[in-house]
C-alpha cells in the first residue's frame, strides 16, 4: 500500500441515481463512472441531507445538518463557528485543493472567487474564477442553453473542462505527498453546455417514463401542487421527457471525469476516490420538475461509489442505508484523524471493509428554503424526513404530511399519513423524527412538529415544550461553553433547565 494518504471527492451537481448506467438502463451513457463502480463500491441506498444545492455541499463539507452548520439555503453562509473537512485535513498537515462550485459562502451563485480557510489559494478555482477569465460577450454565453444552438461548442470553453485540467494538474505536481483534493463539477447542471458529441447524443433520446409522472398529487401536500402548477392537468401520455442537451451534458461530465480517472490510475493509483451528486431532478415525476421541498426519490437518492485499492473489493452492491452526512467522518477516519464529537455522521469505513455491516437503520432529510435571493421556488417550506429503508415520514410543517412504504409502492404514489394500518410504523419514525430534532439541536424545531392532525397522542402544547437546554459540544480546540444559570463550565450539553 502506498504510505501516503491521498483522498479525493469527485462530485456532480443535479445528476439523479439513475442517470448512471451502473444504476440503471435507461439508455444514457456513462462509461466511466460505471467502471469506478465495478472496481470499487456502489451504494444502493445512499441520500442526501437536503436536495439542493448549496445545503447539500453544507453537509457533505462540514459534517453536520444544513439546519446545524447554519448554510439552510443557497445564499447562506456558514456559521463562523463550524469547521469544513478542508480546515480539518489542513490543520493536519495535508495539502488541501479544490477545484469547482462551492456555493457556501453566502455570495451568489458563482461564488467570490478566493480560497476560504482550509484550501490553498494556489489552486483554489470556483465558478466565478472560470467567468473572470471570460468576456462579457462570453460570460453572456455561458449561461444560456441557446448556446448549444449556435454551432459547435469546444470542450475548453466549459467549465468542468477546465475543472479537470486543473485537478489533473494538481495530481501531477502532488502525487508524492499526503492530500485532499475535491474536484466538485457543476454539470450537468443548467445551462448543459457540452461539445460534441455529447450535444448530439441524445436528440431523439426520451428518458423512459415512471408510473408517477401520472400522478396527480389528489393525496399530496398542497404547496406540490402549486409548484406543480399547469403540469397537473396536462395529457401525460403525450408527455415526453426530452432534454438532449442535460442528458448530453450527463455523458459529457462523465467524460471529464474520465481524463481525472485516468490521471489517478497513472499517479495515485491507491488513493481513496469518492464519486457522488449533490442531488437529483424531478424530471417530471409526480407532476414536477427541478428540486425543491420534496423528498421524493427522484431528488433525494443520490450516486454513491467509492473505490478504495487494496481497502474495498471491486465490484460490491451495498444495499445498506448511508447518507451524506457520513463523507466527513469516512474521510477523517480513512485519514487516521480524530472524530470530533459532535459530528452528526458515522464513518462508513466499518461498510467498506465488510459490506454485510449496516451502519444506520435510518437517514434524516430536511427542507428549510431554496435560496433567499429568489422568491419562486416555494419560499420557506421547513420540512424533516426520516427513511427506514422501507417507510418514509415527510413532515411538511406548513401544509400536509406523507408517509410512503417504498417496499409496496416504490414510485411514492400512496401517501398513507392518514392510514391506520400504518400507524404503528408512522409513530414510530415520528418519534425518532423528533429525537434527532432534539439531538442536533435544531433551531426550528417545537411542539409544533409533534401535534400533527394525524397524531392523537401527541403532548399538549407548552412554552417549556422538552424543559431542556441543549448547548453546543466543543470542538477540539473550542473552550467548554458556560453555563447560562451559574457561569461556570456546563458538565452537560443537556440537562433539565434551571
Amino acid at each position: 500500500m502506498s504510505k501516503f494518504r491521498q483522498i479525493i471527492l469527485i462530485m456532480t451537481d443535479t445528476q439523479r441515481w439513475d442517470m448512471l448506467g451502473c444504476y440503471a438502463q435507461t439508455g444514457l451513457q456513462t462509461p466511466n463512472l460505471d467502471r469506478l463502480a465495478s472496481e470499487g463500491m456502489r451504494f444502493e441506498r445512499a441520500y442526501n441531507c437536503q436536495p439542493v444545492c448549496g445545503p447539500a455541499r453544507s453537509a457533505m463539507f462540514t459534517g453536520l445538518f444544513p439546519h446545524s452548520n447554519g448554510s439552510w439555503a443557497n445564499s447562506i453562509a456558514l456559521s463562523s463557528n463550524v469547521k469544513t473537512i478542508g480546515q480539518r485535513m489542513l490543520e493536519a498537515g495535508f495539502t488541501t485543493c479544490f477545484i469547482g462550485k462551492w456555493h457556501l459562502d453566502g455570495s451568489d451563485y458563482f461564488g467570490l472567487g478566493r480560497a476560504p480557510d482550509g484550501w490553498d489559494a494556489a489552486y483554489w478555482y470556483d465558478m466565478r474564477n472560470y467567468l473572470e477569465e471570460l468576456n462579457e460577450t462570453d460570460r453572456r454565453k455561458s449561461r444560456r442553453v441557446e448556446t448549444m444552438n449556435l454551432g459547435s461548442l469546444s470542450a475548453d470553453f466549459t467549465f468542468g473542462h477546465r475543472c479537470s485540467n486543473r485537478a489533473i494538474d494538481f495530481l501531477t505536481e502532488h502525487a508524492s505527498e499526503d492530500f485532499f483534493l475535491v474536484l466538485s463539477c457543476d454539470e450537468p447542471h443548467h445551462p448543459y453546455l457540452c461539445p460534441e458529441p455529447f450535444s448530439k447524443m441524445y436528440r431523439d433520446f426520451r428518458f423512459p417514463k415512471s408510473r408517477n409522472v401520472w400522478d396527480r398529487l389528489e393525496s399530496k401536500p398542497d404547496h406540490q401542487k402549486v409548484w406543480a402548477g399547469t403540469r397537473l392537468t396536462e395529457d401525460k401520455d403525450r408527455l415526453e421527457i426530452n432534454m438532449p442537451f442535460y442528458f448530453g451534458c450527463n455523458s459529457f461530465i462523465d467524460s471529464e471525469i474520465g481524463r481525472v480517472l485516468e490521471a489517478i490510475d497513472r499517479l495515485t493509483p491507491e488513493c481513496m476516490v469518492i464519486y457522488t451528486s449533490d442531488h437529483g431532478d424531478m424530471l417530471e415525476s409526480h407532476s414536477l420538475t427541478n428540486k425543491g421541498p420534496f423528498m421524493y426519490d427522484e431528488v433525494t437518492r443520490i450516486p454513491f461509489i467509492i473505490r478504495w485499492p487494496g481497502k474495498v473489493s471491486h465490484g460490491i452492491t451495498n444495499s445498506h442505508l448511508v447518507s451524506h452526512i457520513d463523507i466527513v467522518p469516512t474521510i477523517l477516519d480513512a485519514a487516521g484523524l480524530p472524530q470530533p464529537n459532535w459530528l452528526e455522521g458515522i464513518s462508513l469505513l466499518p461498510t467498506l471493509e465488510d459490506p454485510s455491516k449496516c451502519i444506520h437503520d435510518v437517514v434524516f432529510m430536511e427542507f428549510g428554503r431554496y435560496e433567499i435571493d429568489h422568491d419562486p421556488f416555494a419560499g420557506f417550506q421547513p420540512i424533516r424526513s426520516i427513511f427506514d429503508g422501507r417507510w418514509k415520514l415527510v413532515i411538511n410543517l406548513l401544509t400536509s404530511d406523507e408517509l410512503y412504504d417504498l417496499e409496496n409502492d416504490p414510485e411514492e404514489m400512496i401517501n398513507l399519513i392518514e392510514f391506520r394500518g400504518s400507524q404503528p410504523e408512522r409513530d414510530r419514525l415520528h418519534n425518532r423524527l423528533i429525537e434527532w430534532m432534539n439531538t442536533t439541536r435544531d433551531p426550528f424545531r417545537g411542539y409544533y412538529w409533534e401535534r400533527r392532525p394525524w397524531r392523537s397522542d401527541a403532548q399538549p402544547a407548552s412554552w417549556a415544550h422538552t424543559g431542556m437546554t441543549r448547548q453546543r459540544e466543543n470542538d477540539a480546540d473550542e473552550p467548554r461553553q458556560l453555563d447560562y444559570a451559574t457561569g461556570v463550565q456546563m458538565d452537560r450539553a443537556v440537562r433539565p433547565i434551571h
